[in-house]
Formats: structure tokens, C-alpha cells, sequence
């Protein structure tokens, strides 16, 4: 394993302070310096090694590095990539590795995102990161402008809207087959099971294994001790510190058709309805998301839409559309989770991970459903850090879906008002108090360059 890095050296050198002008021009003109895209990720466990996986499938890719705070998800993912270089912190990998990568793949919990993709992209370096993008709108933002200016090739880890299924709703939406779009719902089962939290915050600690580098971990998040079965390395998304709950974990897949079928931007307002009960007390209002909500989104209304504006509504953990509404998609029950689009010449139902329906089922018997070809998210990103594509949800795209999404969880923390969004001023005008959400302090000794 390389050398330890100086903590000092890293904040100097692995968080993106001084800019690679060689990874920018490689950047600005597509392709890599050295012939085959060499690729680094970090985090090869759980959706991780998924990913990894699926990246190393295409002919082109050089698996150069491997990071992760756990030495055994790290020994395990060696056993497939023996020829790569092993790190347990993503500023020490940055700034050893330098121009040996051309691109980093960034699957850890929701709070580290940014911080690696904007060190990643300070560097010079094409990134995918999983969902969602950022753990804060304000990152969204920077991160977003970063990449445009860096002219890199990005991709958030949205795999289904590459899927067919998913590219021939937006086709059939944007076609026009069901008229303009009078209303939206987007929905969820989760939480459930192992996504439910446990809170409010456990007391005490356990002693750290020897494999986990727990303050990497950590980051730019709060400290607090180590419990074993508690945060890392499943059972983190529920905890406000690290993960966005299940908005961000379903919402980005799911309100992702919608809003780039119905070309939206970002929305005019916001409120949520939560759960009462068992989210109503300090301890866990300050510290996971509640089992479930209810999102109203007001957007701006467009060419594809039937009024000046468009209602939005999101829910999970059980809540479901209306009813009354299953009349338009013949009476049959809502899928657990997927999307509703209610049209002035019918309804599409995009059940998630599958086909989308039309409805009334008679009245469009005879259409021809667009056949599409097949598009392999994980290998298109690499087509275009190569110079040969552009990505569908890149960060241009997947940045405001990200923002819109995240402003969800604004919403969930000032539950019950009605939140008026000015996206180009980036902040809350009729709830000051609202604004703090945007934007976390990261933990002394974290800080990087763009936030």
C-alpha cells in the first residue's frame, strides 16, 4: 500500500489547491494521455464494487486504483484487480496518483460526494458519482459550475435513465401521446427494513475495527464514535449527517423521468407533509428522516404542460397517490414505486424499473411503442471521458435534478410551510430560517477548494 500523506500535505495537495494543467487541457480535449481510460474508484464495496465492476467491462478501461476506508472491502475487490494500487483515503490516492488516472468513480455514503467530486474535478479528473449528486444543495451548485467550466465528462449514478424503458417515457412524453401534462405523482415504498432508522443517536462506543479507517470515514461530517452496526458500512442513509433519507436514494431514480421528460428546472415552491408521530421528538428530528412524507413541488409551467404551472407531488413510506386517481389507469393498483403523468389526452404509468403503460388501455390499443436502442449507462460515461459520446445525465442535467431533490429535504426540515425557491439567488424568500439547510459546515481539516 503507498506511503501515508502528512495530513498537512493533504489538505495541500489531495483537496484540489494548485490545478493539474495538464488534467485540464486532457479534460477541455476529450480522450486520455495514456491510451486506454485509466480509472480509479473509491468505495468498492456494496453498490461500489457494483459499480467498479461494471466500469472494468468496457474494452477500454485500466482499473489503476482501488480506495476505500475498509481495508476488506478493499482486499476483497484485489482479489478481481490484483495490478491496482490500494489506498484507504481518497486525498492521499488524489495526490499520489496524479496524471496515472484520468477518472474516479465516487460510491460512498451521500455526505462525501461532493468533496471527492469537486477534488476529483479540481484535479483535472471525469467523474461519476453515485445518487444523489450531493449531500447539500449548495454543493450541487459549485459542483455543477465546476465540471461545466472544467469541461469534463460526468455522470451521476442514475442507471435507469439510460435504461429503454426509462428513454422511451420521456420519448412518449415528449411526443406528445398523452396531450400536455396536467399533474405528477412520483412515489416510493421505502423506507422499509433495513431503511428505516433506529434513532435517536445511540449512546456510548465500540472499539473501531483494525480494517476501518474511521475518521476517512467520517469526513467532513461531525465527529462522533463508532457503533458497531449503526452507520458504517449499510446503515448510514437514515442519519442526517451522512445520508439524504430515502428522498435521495428513490427520488433521483424516480422524479428523474418526469423532470427530464417534462424539461423542468427548478421549482417555485415547496411544502412537506411528515410523519408526526414517531419523528416528533428533538432528538430524532435533528438527527434521521422521518418513515415517511409527502412532497408538493409548484413548477413553472412550459410547452409540454398544461398550465402556467405544473403540480408535482412526491411521497414514500407507504403514501400513495390518491385513490381516486386509479381511475385513470383503469381502476388497477399503484405499483410500490414508480410515476404518474395525468394528461389532457391520457396517463402514463412508468412503474419503476419497467415498461411504460398508457392508459386508457382502448384508447391507445394501436399505438406503436418507439423502439429504442439499448445504452449501457456506466459504459456511455466512459465513451465520453474518452471523447466519443455525451452523457445523458451528466452534471449540467443530474445538478438540478439533484437541487430539486434536496430541496426536499429542506422542505422536510421546515415541515408545513410553504416555501417559496429562487433558484437563481440559490436561497429560501419567505423563510429565512429555511436557508440554513443549504449549506453544512464541513469538519476542521476538510476543506475544499470551491465550497
Amino acid at each position: 500500500m503507498p506511503r501515508q500523506t502528512d495530513r498537512r500535505e493533504f489538505l495541500k495537495r489531495g483537496t484540489g489547491v494548485g490545478l493539474c494543467a495538464a488534467g485540464w487541457q486532457r479534460a477541455a480535449l476529450g480522450g486520455s494521455p495514456n491510451g486506454k481510460l485509466h480509472y480509479a474508484a473509491i468505495g468498492v464495496g456494496g453498490k461500489g464494487w457494483s459499480d467498479l465492476t461494471a466500469f472494468a467491462s468496457h474494452s477500454e478501461v485500466v482499473v489503476t486504483a482501488l480506495c476505500d476506508v475498509d481495508n476488506r472491502q478493499i482486499d476483497q475487490a484485489a482479489k478481481t484487480f490484483p495490478q491496482a494500487r490500494r489506498y484507504h483515503d481518497w486525498r492521499e490516492m488524489l495526490a499520489e496518483e496524479g496524471d496515472r488516472i484520468d477518472a474516479v468513480s465516487v460510491s460512498t455514503p451521500d455526505h462525501m460526494h461532493a468533496p471527492i467530486s469537486m477534488s476529483a474535478i479540481n484535479r483535472g479528473k471525469h467523474v461519476f458519482v453515485q445518487k444523489p449528486m450531493t449531500h447539500d444543495i449548495h454543493e450541487a451548485r459549485r459542483v455543477t459550475q465546476a465540471a461545466a467550466k472544467a469541461k469534463l465528462a460526468t455522470q451521476m449514478g442514475i442507471q435507469i435513465n439510460s435504461s429503454t424503458a426509462y428513454r422511451t417515457a420521456v420519448k412518449m412524453i415528449r411526443d406528445g401521446v398523452i396531450g400536455k401534462v396536467k399533474q405528477v405523482h412520483a412515489w416510493s415504498n421505502k423506507p422499509s427494513g433495513k431503511y428505516r432508522p433506529t434513532g435517536p443517536r445511540p449512546q456510548g462506543s465500540d472499539p473501531v475495527p483494525d480494517t476501518v479507517n474511521w475518521d476517512a470515514w467520517l469526513g467532513t461530517a461531525p465527529p462522533r464514535p463508532y457503533k458497531a452496526g449503526v452507520y458504517h458500512p449499510k446503515w448510514w442513509r437514515g442519519w442526517q449527517d451522512f445520508g439524504v433519507g430515502w428522498l435521495g436514494d428513490m427520488g433521483c431514480h424516480i422524479i428523474d423521468t418526469p423532470f427530464q421528460a417534462l424539461k423542468l428546472t427548478a421549482p417555485l415552491t415547496i411544502r412537506a407533509d411528515v410523519e408526526p408521530e414517531w419523528w416528533n421528538t428533538p432528538s430524532r428530528r435533528s438527527e434521521t428522516w422521518p418513515t415517511w412524507q409527502v412532497l408538493h413541488y409548484t413548477f413553472a409551467g412550459n410547452e409540454l404542460t398544461a398550465g402556467k404551472t405544473l403540480d408535482f407531488t412526491w411521497s414514500d413510506g407507504g403514501k400513495y397517490p390518491p385513490d381516486g386517481l386509479r381511475k385513470l389507469i383503469d381502476n388497477q393498483a399503484y405499483p410500490s414505486q414508480g410515476s404518474l403523468l395525468i394528461g389532457e389526452a391520457g396517463s402514463l404509468l412508468l412503474p419503476h424499473v419497467a415498461n411504460p403503460q398508457l392508459f386508457p388501455t382502448a384508447r391507445f390499443k394501436n399505438y406503436a411503442v418507439p423502439q429504442l436502442e439499448p445504452r449501457n449507462h456506466y459504459h456511455h460515461w466512459i465513451d465520453a471521458c474518452l471523447g466519443k459520446a455525451t452523457t445523458a445525465a451528466g452534471f449540467d442535467y443530474s445538478g438540478p435534478l439533484t437541487e430539486t431533490v434536496l430541496l426536499g429535504t429542506v422542505a422536510l426540515l421546515s415541515a408545513g410551510e410553504d416555501l417559496k425557491w429562487d433558484a437563481a439567488a440559490m436561497k429560501v424568500t419567505n423563510v429565512g430560517e429555511a436557508n440554513r439547510w443549504l449549506h453544512r459546515p464541513y469538519r476542521d481539516g476538510w476543506a475544499v477548494e470551491g465550497f
